[in-house]
């Protein structure tokens, strides 16, 4: 069974690096737990070790703290991390940098020179222990994913999180077919293709047309893909409501078409973008 995931969730890539901007990252967090909370459901956040070298795990747990049943919590421990000791001392580094006993989500943040089984097995320990409800991956191309899908336990991967937006497709020419197929979620990383999208002249008319900015759009046509998450970063408190509001927001047959005119799936299979 797909796992259901908000369809806006907020990405903290590039917090937790700067203490200057440490009080809007926690400011930005808190107002998206608060709308989420408002519309009744959890608050998707999104994190990992490597961000800000543990940094941007510390920004969400200040900005959490006494909130953590309200949210839904990924982290990812990085490849080199990932043999079957080390993973679960990432874990647990992770889980003691975010104040809390367990984590919604355990990603593999990409592939490397580990052998899978001994990850996967690590990851299946933690779930076993409570300290992981899911476990997934990310960064994985369709190469990558079959070998998962090979191993026996490969089929309990809840999720691929990678690079998706209007304007990189190429998850489109063959992957989401196959995660969709093996019902497996996406979490779309990079959702506004790192904010080059809301200046996209075409994004814009296409959104201005419906009273709507080209982020709203940008979010909104990901929101309406089959057992898909985006989720963006910002340290705006503004910007975070308006992205979580995104998510419910339903674009017209027209206006969907349009964008795949402006922003046509490669017409051939392409490799996954990594940044």
């Amino acid at each position: 069974m797909t796992l259901a995931l908000p369809p806006v969730g907020i990405g903290t890539w590039h917090m937790g690096e700067s203490r200057a901007r440490a009080a809007a990252e926690v400011a930005a967090i808190r107002a998206f737990v608060d709308a989420a909370q408002a519309q009744g459901a959890p608050a998707l956040i999104d994190t990992a070790e490597m961000y800000g070298d543990g940094g941007a795990e510390r920004i969400v747990a200040e900005a959490i703290r006494g909130r953590r049943d309200a949210c839904l919590l990924v982290s990812k421990v990085l490849p080199h991390r990932a043999t079957r000791r080390g993973t679960v001392a990432a874990c647990e580094a992770s889980l003691k940098r975010l104040g809390t006993d367990r984590l919604d989500l355990y990603l593999l943040h990409w592939r490397a020179n580990v052998p899978l089984a001994e990850t996967v097995d690590a990851l299946r320990g933690l779930v076993a222990a409570g300290k992981v409800l899911r476990w997934g991956v990310s960064n994985f191309d369709v190469d990558d994913l079959e070998a998962l899908l090979a191993l026996a336990p490969g089929a309990e991967c809840a999720v691929n999180q990678v690079y998706w937006s209007l304007s990189e497709r190429s998850i489109e020419t063959g992957l989401k077919a196959l995660q969709d197929r093996h019902g497996m979620a996406t979490m779309a990383y990079c959702p506004l293709d790192g904010g080059a999208l809301v200046s996209d002249r075409r994004l814009v008319d296409l959104a201005a047309a419906l009273g709507l900015d080209a982020s709203q759009v940008a979010l909104a046509w990901l929101a309406g893909q089959p057992a898909t998450s985006a989720i963006p970063m910002t340290r705006s408190t503004v910007r975070a409501v308006a992205n979580l509001a995104a998510g419910r927001l339903s674009l017209p047959a027209a206006t969907r078409s349009a964008l795949d005119q402006c922003f046509p799936v490669p017409d051939r299979r392409m490799p996954l973008r990594v940044v």
